[in-house]
């Protein structure tokens, strides 16, 4: 496989949350404290950005056109030309949370989550993010309570499971998935770090899955991308970022969607850990991994303003 960076130092705080959009051949991605979304373009190169009036958790296409994106504690509209926001929800009210990772199901539904203070780290902070689901009617389900920091989902191609990353504990869950109502039950524990070295596996990120059912996990602290087996929580293979260290989420892309785009952080990285990493924030770009992903899902739903 060869690794190549293709937007140099792209965030100035957290990149992630890409999403490659197979109709205009551009890469969707967010830089979470700057309050930006990004839009790259392979052929031209070019990258443009829309600013925005809080923290950036995710963002993807709506089919019925613009976008729909995590913005502090709220899910909003974006029309990219005219750069309207219209607010569809906001969530946790009187929390200190922010929303994070955030995809669409098979059927075109929104799922995001968020995250509280990371105080006093990681591993001890408090846990009173949740999971959202936005249905296809415009109306918000909470689907899980008591998160860390919400982060990666992906869904298997026969549609019965679906793939959740809470990182504070260092792991990834299957929950079944019933398509028809977007209900999810029995969670189990399909790979779990906790306890090991945070340099060889750091804390589970974002995540996406290929054709082949395997799940390929961002190791935020651990400079690499781990596709693991989640019938056995086996390690398959291993992508090695050595220019960057806070690898955040990644996701398949190009015109054959074999191709992995990766994002990573350069927020609070000292000047001694910039010198050692110094492509932290970069977007990077995957090749002849031997796999492909599976289309991106956009949401299918309609977009209704929220009530002031």
């Amino acid at each position: 496989m060869a690794v190549e960076c293709v937007v140099k130092n792209a965030a100035k705080s957290v990149g992630e949350g890409p999403h490659w959009d197979d109709v205009t051949s551009t890469l969707l991605y967010v830089d979470h404290h700057e309050k930006a979304i990004h839009k790259y373009c392979p052929e031209s190169k070019e990258n443009r950005t829309i600013q925005l009036d809080d923290t950036a958790g995710f963002v993807v296409p709506a089919r019925k056109g613009g976008l729909i994106a995590g913005v502090g504690r709220c899910l909003v509209h974006l029309d990219w030309d005219s750069k309207k926001v219209t607010k569809l929800h906001e969530v946790d009210h009187g929390l200190q949370t922010r929303f994070n990772d955030g995809k669409c199901d098979p059927q075109g539904r929104v799922w995001a989550g968020t995250y509280g203070p990371v105080e006093p780290d990681v591993v001890n902070m408090p846990k009173i993010g949740s999971l959202y689901r936005l249905d296809l009617d415009g109306r918000l389900h909470t689907m899980v309570k008591d998160v860390g920091i919400s982060n990666g989902l992906a869904w298997t191609a026969d549609e019965k499971f679906m793939f959740y990353i809470d990182s504070t504990p260092r792991q990834i869950y299957r929950y079944d998935f019933e398509k028809s109502t977007g209900n999810i039950s029995n969670k189990k524990v399909v790979v779990d770090n906790a306890g090991k070295p945070i340099n060889d596996y750091g804390f589970p990120d974002g995540m996406t899955i290929d054709t082949e059912g395997k799940l390929w996990i961002a190791c935020f602290l651990a400079s690499k991308v781990i596709r693991y087996d989640p019938e056995t929580g086996h390690q398959l293979q291993c992508i090695n970022i050595p220019s960057a260290s806070r690898i955040t989420s990644c996701c398949f892309g190009g015109k054959n969607l074999d191709e992995l785009y990766v994002t990573s952080s350069v927020f609070e990285v000292s000047p001694e850990e910039f010198e050692k990493y110094p492509l932290s924030g970069s977007v990077f770009r995957v090749t002849q991994l031997g796999v492909k992903g599976q289309k991106a899902h956009v949401y299918e739903g309609e977009i209704k303003a929220l009530d002031k």
